[in-house]
């Protein structure tokens, strides 16, 4: 594993979601897997998804139980909250800081905030609304239900990806002035790292545990 690791360093973070640290030595994927109490297909699967924008076995991902899709989205929701959206503001605020004679560094900045006011209400969203009442509907508890009715998240599936692609493209076309070339860089970095992860999250979130969800309540329903 440790070999696969070196070769992708993007898997850091997907790995930490599993409660995986590095310090691997030259453990097997399935001797990690023992280590942690992990399902090893579960955790090979959704590392190919990440890797592989090509690969995405819907009806195999479909067959894994629910809480384990809801456990991995919200460990994922997790750590963009706790660190991949600090790491950006963070880099942000200090270019901004340090940079001089460009008008559009208060949008980009605004435009950043507005980003995550939206992005933190859609996490928000999923721990108190959307993946309780999955794992209601899971448990078979009628009243949930009956009492929880949450508006299909379909219908906002593009557009956290969309503001960050709208991010970059603001910094990388109309940038001017005196600013830092390694900050500015760190920061399109973050922001293209957090956009290409949402994008895997959101295969899960909207192909994988959406359609489960539609099932169980079709299910619940007759």
């Amino acid at each position: 594993m440790s070999g696969v690791v070196e070769e992708y360093p993007s898997l850091i973070p997907v790995i930490n979601r599993f409660g995986i640290r590095l310090g691997l030595g030259d453990q097997s994927v399935q001797e990690l897997c023992g280590t942690y109490s992990l399902d090893t297909d579960f955790f090979l699967t959704v590392i190919n998804t990440f890797l592989n924008e090509e690969y995405f076995p819907e009806k195999k991902l479909q067959s894994f139980h629910t809480s384990q899709i809801i456990d991995y989205l919200q460990k994922t929701n997790h750590f963009y909250r706790q660190n991949q959206l600090p790491n950006i503001e963070r880099h942000l605020s200090y270019f901004i800081k340090g940079s001089t004679g460009n008008q559009s560094l208060s949008l980009i900045g605004d435009f950043f905030a507005k980003f995550k006011k939206e992005f933190e209400s859609r996490i928000e969203y999923d721990e108190k609304t959307w993946f309780p009442y999955c794992l209601a509907l899971n448990d078979k508890l009628q009243n949930a239900a009956q009492t929880v009715s949450p508006p299909s998240p379909l219908q906002k599936e593009d557009s956290i990806e969309e503001m960050l692609a709208d991010l970059k493209k603001i910094m990388v076309k109309h940038l001017s002035g005196q600013y830092d070339e390694n900050l500015c860089y760190a920061v399109i970095v973050a922001i293209n790292n957090l956009q290409k992860d949402i994008k895997q999250q959101n295969r899960i979130r909207y192909r994988i545990l959406a359609p489960m969800v539609n099932a169980m309540e079709n299910t619940a329903n007759k």
